[in-house]
């Protein structure tokens, strides 16, 4: 039987060398150590491409579902220029997030939003920037129409898809 001392030395060297197995052999015994689970798990990394935020319209000319105001809770609007009260009836188009980071609402911290409730905005308008890994990403509606509700608050951490703006069709 290996001595418990021994045993303990071994898995401290695998963890500094960062090991996964480790198999020794000698005429008396035999030690055969894993660290980790026996089925390894391979991440691959593909490049993400994006086309655009809301994405192509469904061929069938429905427009996607957008949450009711009950999925949204009893908060009012974030900049609470009174939108609290939007007819959230189907109609609104939800500009979402293409990626995980940080919501910004303007381009510095003294500079005004790029978008505010009752703005009007058209596909390629600029309405707020998420910052990803030090990048900061320009995120364009996507729709053309009015802003009526704001989602999400300036440095709020945001996940992909997440709905950022209500935009009432042109």
């Amino acid at each position: 039987m290996i001595d418990i001392r021994k045993l303990k030395e071994l898995v401290r060297l695998m963890v500094e060398n960062e090991l996964t197995e480790l198999d020794l052999e000698d005429q008396q015994e035999t030690v055969k150590i894993r660290r980790g689970s026996e089925t390894q798990t391979v991440v691959n990394h593909q490049p993400v491409i994006y086309q655009g935020v809301g994405g192509p319209a469904p061929a069938s000319g429905l427009r996607p579902r957008v949450p009711a105001a009950e999925d949204f809770g009893s908060e009012p609007s974030v900049d609470g220029n009174g939108a609290e009260g939007a007819d959230v009836d189907g109609e609104l188009i939800a500009i979402e997030s293409p990626m995980v980071g940080t919501f910004y609402s303007a381009p510095n911290p003294d500079a005004d939003p790029y978008v505010s409730v009752g703005s009007s905005v058209s596909e390629d308008s600029i309405v707020c920037l998420v910052e990803a890994m030090k990048v900061f990403n320009e995120i364009k509606a996507g729709v053309s129409g009015k802003i009526e509700r704001q989602l999400v608050k300036d440095g709020e951490a945001i996940e992909f898809g997440q709905k950022l703006f209500l935009v009432r069709p042109a």
